[in-house]
């Protein structure tokens, strides 16, 4: 599903890091660990198709995403990738159903059925809630929600626990991983958090400056 070369990629003035390379398959989840600066998130970035590698290939379910133009990468990313940022980034002015029926507008892809979705994370109840009304958690579910609305075949997330006391930590990672299963998506968790390493052993740590 997932297969990326050697990735190499710089921002302005720093040094080239070298990312080791991987696979995953439909179902499967990598954790990615690494000290705040490491470049976790720019491997999060490169894997998103944000960030366009300086060598290096990354391949979603047989489509390399180098080869796609930005707007091509924009409408791939809407139907087949779904990012769970560490804030979730839901839009005031939408409850929390408009929020994820946004993702279906923009993807132009049908998706899964909201109801059911927010059903599964425990907070249908919350659907035509306003999402400033929702706690730190609530937030963090819907963020998850609104990720998985397209069923996508790349799940990301980006430090989706940092904020969370041990046992919501469970409950997320918990979430992910029957979520990613269920719709046949790879996983790939960005985090420092030491605690996730106890649900999810595939593991590879980054290392900042690693210049080549």
């Amino acid at each position: 599903m997932l297969k990326t070369s050697v990735l190499h990629f710089a921002h302005p003035g720093q040094a080239q890091i070298a990312f080791p390379e991987f696979k995953l398959d439909a179902g499967e989840a990598l954790l990615v660990l690494g000290r705040s600066g490491s470049g976790k998130t720019t491997l999060l970035n490169l894997l998103a198709g944000l960030h366009i590698p300086l060598k290096g290939e990354v391949n979603l379910d047989g489509t390399s995403l180098s080869a796609l133009s930005g707007q091509e990468m924009d409408l791939f990313r809407g139907k087949n990738i779904g990012i769970v940022f560490q804030k979730p980034h839901l839009i005031a002015a939408l409850n929390v159903r408009e929020n994820l029926e946004l993702a279906h507008f923009f993807s132009k892809k049908k998706g899964q059925d909201i109801r059911c979705l927010l059903s599964e994370l425990g907070i249908d109840s919350k659907a035509e809630s306003a999402v400033q009304t929702l706690s730190e958690g609530e937030g963090q579910r819907v963020s998850i929600a609104r990720a998985l609305a397209n069923s996508p075949k790349l799940i990301l997330a980006d430090e989706p626990t940092s904020s969370l006391d041990d046992e919501n930590t469970e409950k997320v990672i918990h979430l992910l991983k029957t979520q990613a299963t269920k719709i046949g998506a790879a996983l790939v968790i960005v985090t420092h958090d030491q605690r996730v390493r106890n649900h999810i052993s595939n593991f590879i740590e980054v290392k900042a400056h690693e210049s080549v």
